[in-house]
């Protein structure tokens, strides 16, 4: 992917910012956190209703579980030069039947490309969910989510496959004790040691 330099990122925020290229329900409200030097990529799945209305990335139970997972707190989470979260898709997709719906794939096939060749120090990339598994590592999407996560070693240090943090998902982490236990110790100190440096 060739590097782009910051300079021409603002430009390409605009765009995004004023995407209207997607029929969603409740209209278009992109959201989306990036600067170039931050060293952390959070790779979501899409904003729900709650960040739809607040226009805050994890403004919801969902960002108090990720926060606790990374061992960070509101303000160094929300800084951009610190965490750069850059969702499947920018805006809220609707709800199915059983949650949200899947993030559009015209968001990403548009947009994440170009916006993620502005990136220069990433170190981490957390990658949560199917959708963003499947972008991310092509080569997995054979496979369950749960078995990609399982394989967490493979890819360490540099990128972290993991579940939604939403409540839905509160019966994988009781059936996944590891994650808990064996993982999220070792994320917390790789976040602490990047932000440190």
């Amino acid at each position: 992917m060739e590097r782009q330099n910051g300079d021409g990122l603002d430009p390409l925020l605009a765009e995004v910012r004023s995407c209207t290229r997607c029929e969603l329900p409740l209209g278009p409200r992109p959201v989306l956190q990036i600067a170039p030097r931050a060293p952390i990529l959070i790779a979501g799945q899409a904003p729900g209703r709650r960040v739809h209305e607040s226009g805050i990335l994890f403004d919801d139970p969902s960002g108090d579980r990720l926060r606790d997972w990374l061992g960070v707190d509101h303000e160094t989470f929300y800084d951009p030069g610190k965490i750069t979260i850059v969702p499947m898709a920018f805006c809220f997709p609707g709800t199915g039947r059983s949650g949200d719906l899947p993030p559009p794939p015209l968001c990403a096939a548009t947009w994440r490309a170009r916006l993620l060749a502005h990136l220069e120090g990433v170190r981490l990339t957390i990658i949560i969910g199917k959708y963003a598994r499947d972008w991310h590592l092509p080569e997995r999407t054979g496979q369950s989510l749960t078995e990609t996560i399982a394989d967490w070693r493979t890819l360490w240090p540099d990128v972290l496959p993991a579940p939604h943090p939403s409540p839905r998902n509160n019966r994988w982490l009781a059936r996944n004790p590891w994650f808990r236990d064996d993982l999220l110790p070792l994320l917390k100190s790789r976040v602490g040691e990047i932000l440190s440096t």
